[in-house]
């Protein structure tokens, strides 16, 4: 057996070093590629390898047809819109991801982006707290729940829109249920997206919900820049002086949007809600666990191509 991580973006040493014993103890070869700059180096790398493990790099018809071998590619995160599922399916290999490792990571960047909006982004000024506010969280998985965790540390009042979570799940975590995206957008001051980018979602959130607001609104968003409509966004932050809205996904128009509205957007250099140590190094280690156990013994608990 051999098992490929190919990162552009390397795991941490000692993620990497974590993910090796795994590997190895199990009896199968580690084939390490970082920091690779051309595609060729992937396709060359994936050509004789039973499994595959990446981070934000991209799987396509190419890369599966080079891997002649290849039967489980794991991607270390929880999003996934980087492979191309009907292309993995086609070529009858098993996608998954590593939901929840990430969690605390991306909920703790969402307080980060909150209480730096709620100041002013430190600008001297006058700002507001998060104590008593409304929080509205769009889904509620592992990222909304550990969010929802965090919030009553601060004693705000949370509800959430999910409809593939029970009501009772969420109000056993302190959360009070809402049906639609409206109500949603509408009776919260700060709203948290954590919906993936899909062709329902892909342009869902524009300027009807965002100008429904109340006064004050933040709007954060570290899930995809796609399920924006930046048209809408722009519209909204035009119309309403007191919006506001912060994202660890940049939009297209980020420098247009910066310029026009100043310190009332903010927007991360890249995408960084996985970004920390302890987050790199959990999400590598399950993504090895993961290969093994489907190379060993077809466990697929995780998959997300059908």
């Amino acid at each position: 057996m051999k098992v490929l991580i190919a990162t552009e973006k390397p795991f941490a040493a000692v993620a990497v070093d974590g993910m090796r014993k795994v590997i190895e103890e199990a009896g199968a070869e580690l084939v390490l590629l970082e920091k690779y700059t051309d595609k060729q180096a992937l396709l060359d790398a994936v050509a004789d390898v039973d499994g595959l493990i990446i981070r934000s790099d991209k799987v396509d018809g190419e890369v599966l047809d080079a891997g002649k071998n290849l039967k489980v590619v794991v991607r270390a995160g929880a999003g996934y819109d980087n492979v191309d599922l009907a292309a993995a399916t086609a070529h009858d290999v098993c996608v998954q991801n590593t939901p929840g490792q990430n969690s605390n990571a991306v909920a703790e960047l969402v307080f980060g982006l909150a209480v730096m909006m709620c100041r002013n982004m430190y600008n001297g000024t006058s700002g507001t707290e998060l104590k008593d506010k409304t929080l509205g969280i769009q889904a509620f998985g592992q990222v909304g729940r550990n969010v929802a965790r965090i919030a009553r540390g601060f004693e705000m009042n949370i509800s959430a829109l999910d409809p593939y979570c029970p009501d009772n799940v969420m109000e056993d975590a302190g959360v009070s249920p809402v049906h639609s995206v409206e109500q949603l957008y509408r009776e919260n001051k700060v709203v948290s997206i954590h919906i993936p980018a899909t062709p329902e979602t892909k342009g869902s959130i524009g300027y009807d919900l965002i100008a429904s607001m109340p006064k004050g609104g933040l709007l954060i968003n570290t899930a995809r820049k796609e399920v924006i409509d930046e048209e809408g966004l722009i519209k909204a932050l035009e119309e309403r002086q007191d919006l506001k809205y912060a994202a660890d996904v940049a939009p297209e128009r980020a420098m247009e949007i910066k310029e026009r509205f100043g310190d009332r957007v903010f927007f991360t250099p890249k995408k960084m809600g996985a970004q920390t140590s302890e987050a790199n190094i959990n999400a590598g280690l399950a993504a090895a666990r993961q290969v093994i156990a489907f190379l060993t013994t077809g466990e697929a608990r995780f998959k997300v191509n059908k």
